[in-house]
C-alpha cells in the first residue's frame, strides 16, 4: 500500500459516506416511471459499492491499529491541541469496523424495497454513517459535538422515513429531546474549555488532574453534566425512556442502524469518562475531577439493564420488546465501564460487539416475523402460522439465546467475562445478581 494513502487513510472513513451522499444527492431522488426506478436502482449500487469500500478501510485501520501505531491526522496540517485531529486506535478502529458490519447488511435488507418508501433514503443513510464514523475517530470534545449532530440530524430524517402519524409524532418528541441534551453538550463543553484551555482529548487528559480547588468542583459538575448528555444518547437509566417508542416506530432498517447509534453515547462515555475523567494515576479524586461519575455510573448502569428487562417483559409487541432489549444491553455494557478496570472493559466491549449486531439483527427478524403475520403483524397475541417458520424460528431463538446469555453462545461468553471481572469488587453481589437476573427474565420475555 502506498505511503500516500496510508497517511491519510484516518479521515477516508468520513470523506468516503460523505462523498457517496452528495453523489446520491446529485444523482436526484427516484420518482415515478421507469426513469425513477432506474435512477433508485443506481443509487443502490452507489450505495452498496461505497459501504463495502468503508468496510475494507475499517479493516485496515483495524489491521494498523493492531500493530500498535497511533493513526493521527492533523486537518489543515495545524498541531494538536490547536487544530482539528483525527484518531484512529484499536479502540476507534473496533467501533469503525462495527458500524460497518451494522451498515452492509442493514443496505442490503433495504434495497429490499424500504428505501423507494421515502425520499433520499440512501444519501441520509451515507450522512449518518458520515456522523458515526466521525464521532469514533474524532480526538476532539468539540468536533464529537459537531458529528453528533451530523449523526443526529440524519437520524431525525431517517427516524420519519416513510411518513405515517405515529412516526411522526414519536419523532417530535425524539428531535426535541435531542436538541435540549445538544444544548447541555454545548454548556458542558464550555466549562470544560473555560477550566482546562483545551478540548483535545488527549490534551484534556493530562489537564484535568492539575484542576485544583474550587475549579476542581466546577470541573466535576461538567463532567456530570457530560454523562447526562452522553446517558442519554447511549439511553442510560433513567434517561432512556425515549428509546423504545422510537425504536419500535422507525423502519426496521432504521431501527438496526440505530443500533450502533446508542454506542456512539457509549463510547464518549468510555473516552471521556473512562480516560480523561478516569483513575489518573497521582489524581486525589477528592481534590480533582478524576472519577467523577464513580460513584454515580455503575448504579445507573444497572438500574438500566434492570429497567430494560421489566419493558420487554411488559412489550405488547416484537418491535418494542427488541427495543427495551436495547436499553438492558446499553446498562450491561455500561455496568463494566462503571467497573473501572480492564478485564471489566474487555468484557464490556466483548459483550457490546455482540449485543449490537444482536440487536440489529433482531431489528430486521421482527420485520420479517411481523410481515409474514397477517393484520396481527408484531403485537404479542396468537396469530396464523408464518410462512417460514423454521427459518425465522431457529434465527429467533439463536438471537435470543444469545441476547439472554445461553451457553455456548458469544452473549454468555461476554456476560461471563463481566462476572468474572466484578469478582473482589465492591458492589460485586449487586453486580452477579442483576446480570443473572436480568439475563433468566430476558430468556423468559423472549
Amino acid at each position: 500500500m502506498s505511503g500516500w494513502l496510508l497517511d491519510h487513510l484516518p479521515v477516508l472513513p468520513v470523506l468516503l459516506p460523505v462523498a457517496t451522499a452528495i453523489a446520491l444527492l446529485l444523482l436526484g431522488d427516484h420518482g415515478g416511471g421507469s426513469h425513477g426506478h432506474r435512477r433508485l436502482l443506481q443509487a443502490r449500487r452507489i450505495a452498496l459499492v461505497s459501504a463495502v469500500l468503508g468496510l475494507l478501510l475499517a479493516l485496515l485501520l483495524l489491521r494498523q491499529a493492531d500493530t500498535g501505531v497511533l493513526a493521527v491526522y492533523r486537518l489543515g496540517g495545524w498541531p494538536a491541541p490547536f487544530g482539528i485531529v483525527l484518531v484512529v486506535d484499536r479502540l476507534s478502529a473496533l467501533m469503525l469496523l462495527l458500524t460497518s458490519l451494522v451498515a452492509l447488511p442493514v443496505l442490503l435488507y433495504a434495497s429490499g424495497g424500504w428505501d423507494a418508501h421515502g425520499r433520499y433514503f440512501h444519501a441520509l443513510f451515507q450522512f449518518q454513517l458520515m456522523g458515526l464514523n466521525g464521532a469514533f475517530v474524532t480526538g476532539d470534545l468539540f468536533n464529537l459535538f459537531v458529528f453528533f449532530e451530523v449523526l443526529l440530524v440524519a437520524s431525525y430524517v431517517l427516524m420519519l422515513h416513510g411518513g405515517g402519524a405515529e412516526r411522526l409524532r414519536i419523532g417530535l418528541h425524539y428531535v426535541v429531546l435531542n436538541l435540549v441534551a445538544s444544548a447541555l453538550f454545548l454548556v458542558g463543553v464550555a466549562l470544560v474549555y473555560g477550566l482546562t484551555g483545551t478540548l483535545n482529548l488527549a490534551d484534556l487528559a493530562s489537564r484535568v488532574p492539575q484542576v485544583q480547588g474550587p475549579d476542581a468542583a466546577v470541573l466535576r459538575a461538567a463532567a456530570l453534566l457530560l454523562l447526562v448528555v452522553f446517558g442519554f444518547k447511549a439511553a442510560l437509566a433513567p434517561l432512556s425512556l425515549w428509546l423504545p417508542a422510537t425504536y419500535a416506530a422507525a423502519s426496521p432498517p432504521a431501527a438496526a442502524l440505530f443500533a450502533i447509534m446508542t454506542k456512539v453515547g457509549v463510547y464518549a462515555i468510555w473516552r471521556l469518562h473512562g480516560v480523561v475523567f478516569g483513575d489518573v494515576a497521582g489524581a486525589d479524586p477528592g481534590t480533582t475531577a478524576a472519577l467523577a461519575v464513580q460513584p454515580w455510573l455503575l448504579p445507573l448502569a444497572l438500574a438500566g439493564s434492570v429497567l430494560g428487562m421489566l419493558g420487554a417483559l411488559a412489550a405488547h409487541s416484537l418491535q418494542r420488546l427488541v427495543a427495551w432489549l436495547t436499553v438492558s444491553s446499553v446498562g450491561t455494557i455500561l455496568a463494566g465501564v462503571g467497573l473501572f478496570g480492564a478485564a471489566a472493559w474487555s468484557a464490556a466491549l466483548y459483550y457490546l460487539i455482540n449485543s449490537t449486531l444482536v440487536i440489529a439483527a433482531l431489528f430486521l427478524l421482527a420485520e420479517l416475523v411481523s410481515a409474514q403475520r397477517g393484520e396481527v403483524g408484531g403485537r404479542l397475541q396468537p396469530a396464523s402460522a408464518v410462512a417460514q417458520p423454521i427459518l425465522l424460528g431457529l434465527l429467533l431463538l439463536l438471537a435470543a439465546a444469545s441476547s439472554a446469555g445461553l451457553p455456548p453462545l458469544p452473549g454468555f461468553i461476554g456476560k461471563v467475562m463481566l462476572l468474572q471481572a466484578a469478582w473482589g469488587h465492591a458492589q460485586a453481589g449487586l453486580v452477579w445478581s442483576v446480570v443473572l437476573v436480568v439475563g433468566f427474565c430476558t430468556l423468559l420475555g423472549l
